[in-house]
């Protein structure tokens, strides 16, 4: 990553409550951007969507530790999965249960002569 053009603290960025986002004024004329979820995830780097800059934003992490994380979102929908596919290992643990084999005859040995 290149450069940061600041390093600003969180306690003099602006929260923004209709998009979800700590934001700081960008020399471009829009905003610096970075959500709770980032910062919780230990991401420091706010982003200007309008132009290439980026700053660093210094914080406490701990203050976020209780924000839930992308990967603690996931296992709900991770075990709605697991449990279909622990349901598709069942069905198929029962079709071999109930599976047969039967013995096919063996050719009969034939004398050839010469």
């Amino acid at each position: 990553m290149g450069a940061y053009y600041d390093e600003i603290e969180i306690e003099d960025m602006s929260w923004d409550e209709v998009k979800g986002v700590y934001h700081y004024p960008c020399p471009c004329g829009d905003r610096f951007e970075i959500s709770r979820k980032q910062l919780a995830n230990y991401e420091d780097v706010a982003i200007c969507p309008s132009c290439s800059l980026i700053i660093r934003v210094i914080y406490d992490p701990l203050d976020f530790e209780d924000e839930p994380s992308d990967d603690e979102s996931q296992p709900e929908e991770n075990e709605e999965d697991e449990s279909e596919s622990n349901s598709d290992d069942d069905h198929f643990q029962d079709a071999l249960d109930q599976l047969t084999l039967h013995e096919e005859s063996k050719p009969a040995m034939i004398a050839v002569s010469a």
